[in-house]
């Protein structure tokens, strides 16, 4: 039986409880037992945590630091996150369904390493930038300055709680922000247990971090909307990203959204299929397909399909199915009985629009562990692009394969979506491969893999699946605003522009 742990809101570097003094309960995926009872917030707590950053922000404690000591510091807090790595990846496989072997190897690992990747970053970006020199109208001397936004809110969802959290934390301190955070109610639990490492550090002043979960519909609304929010970043729902793009337009925040995907995967006709068909599989079913950038929709040649759903079928089959804690397991349980009803409503959907099931559709109920809710991985045939199971973001393991007769008609079905956050192409020719991957219209290709993102490169969707990006030096800049200071020369009156023009 897992640890129960109590959490209290984080503001302003103190653990406090709700202004009503309720509290919400986090239980296990995997058993459905109970594991954290964490304090409510609403929308009078988002406003706390909101003035303790503002305060932090405009005292300059944090936001005039130096950069490079701002570096260190998150550098420095990078050694007590090593420390506390297995503890978060415990949490993170209890709370939100990672199996241990992932949030161990993967996940919250990743997390950590992208803190420090970031923290170095951000010392070698530069404050200023000159600007070309200019002599019409009149000789000027002009720099750029890099600046923060001030007060910024990081809406974090349930899949991936404690690395997309970090995307959006790690840059905004970094760059002299203050931060609140709101986790999603249903896995808050490693955003937490990050904002008591970090406190317990001694390293960053209280009111820079503050973490108040909460309900969307009354916390999430308040910092969305919240005057002295200057800057709004989300990781969501399509639908709730419009949402938070409303709220925010009330008083023109900075708002960066990374949204849904149904991510088109393509095999080429070469493609090393000992790769190709598990990287596929890799693709879609990790965290049992509640990923924004699945592959969920794979597109495969005429000549070489039967059997790469032939090999599909045989490997997804033996996956193993069981408790996130075990670390044997491939695939654990969904985040909660909701999603599970939504991963089978589409499954009876893709049924009735004539697509075929050619594995999986079905629960699974394991002895022991009948709190949680397990599906199979999930394949279907006969697939029509336009059907819905192609169109719409399922968040489940369920895998489209599509059939396509040239290279052509697979490039216009991948793009024949609302969303364009991740993809990727499989082959042998890596130049055929890039020729393919540059007409793809989405944020990220994976070439011969998928899922990999380096704290480096810039990872964000077009069209409907968000604005901006995060990750390297593009993900900082997010966080800055754009200061042009100009220098004029001539120092007399009568050698100013202005002179001449008005004859002041």
């Amino acid at each position: 039986m897992a640890e129960v742990r109590d959490y209290k809101l984080f503001i302003g570097g103190e653990w406090v409880d709700s202004a009503s003094g309720e509290t919400f309960e986090s239980h296990d995926a995997s058993t459905g037992e109970l594991i954290g009872r964490i304090a409510r917030g609403a929308k009078e707590d988002m406003r706390r945590g909101v003035e303790a950053a503002r305060r932090q922000f405009e005292s300059g404690e944090w936001a005039d630091m130096p950069q490079a000591e701002r570096s260190r510091r998150m550098s420095k807090a990078w050694d007590a996150l090593q420390e506390a790595l297995p503890v978060l990846s415990d949490i993170e496989a209890h709370d939100a369904g990672h199996t241990i072997r992932m949030a161990n190897l993967f996940t919250i690992a990743l997390g950590v390493e992208h803190w420090r990747a970031l923290a170095e970053l951000s010392a070698t970006i530069g404050e200023y930038e000159p600007v070309p020199f200019s002599e019409f109208p009149a000789p000027v001397w002009g720099i750029v300055r890099r600046e923060p936004y001030g007060v910024t809110a990081a809406i974090t969802p349930w899949n991936f709680p404690f690395i997309l959290m970090m995307w959006k934390v790690a840059p905004a301190l970094a760059t002299g922000n203050s931060v609140v955070v709101k986790p999603a109610t249903l896995t808050p639990m490693s955003t937490l247990e990050f904002a008591k490492i970090l406190g317990d550090t001694g390293l960053f002043p209280p009111g820079v971090l503050n973490v108040v979960p909460g309900p969307g519909g009354a916390a999430g609304e308040e910092l969305a909307s919240n005057a002295l929010v200057d800057k709004v970043a989300f990781t969501g729902s399509t639908e709730v990203g419009r949402r938070i793009m409303q709220l925010a337009s009330s008083t023109v925040k900075k708002v960066t959204l990374e949204l849904g995907g149904k991510s088109a995967n393509i095999i080429l006709d070469d493609a090393d299929l000992d790769v190709a068909v598990p990287g596929s599989l890799w693709a879609t079913f990790l965290h049992q397909g509640q990923i924004c950038h699945s592959g969920t929709r794979c597109f495969v040649p005429a000549s070489i399909f039967d059997e790469v759903v032939g090999r599909m079928v045989e490997m997804a089959e033996s996956l193993k199915i069981g408790s996130a804690m075990d670390f044997d397991t491939d695939m654990g349980p969904l985040v909660d009985r909701s999603q599970l009803d939504t991963v089978e409503r589409y499954v009876q959907l893709g049924l009735e629009e004539g697509a075929k099931l050619v594995t999986g559709g079905e629960r699974v109920v394991l002895p022991g562990l009948e709190g949680g809710h397990y599906y199979r991985p999930t394949i279907f045939t006969e697939v029509s692009n336009s059907m819905r199971i192609a169109q719409e973001e399922i968040f489940g393991p369920v895998l489209s394969v599509i059939r396509y007769d040239s290279v052509e008609e697979a490039i216009a079905m991948a793009n024949d979506s609302i969303y364009g956050l991740g993809g990727g192409v499989w082959s042998r020719d890596i130049p055929r491969a890039l020729s393919v991957a540059k007409r793809i219209r989405t944020g990220t290709i994976w070439i011969n893999d998928w899922h990999l993102l380096s704290a480096y490169a810039p990872f964000g969707g077009y069209k409907q699946s968000g604005v901006g990006r995060e990750l390297g030096t593009w993900g900082l800049r997010e966080y800055q605003q754009t200061k042009y200071i100009h220098v004029d020369q001539p120092p007399r009156k009568d050698q100013k522009f202005w002179y001449q023009v008005l004859g002041l």
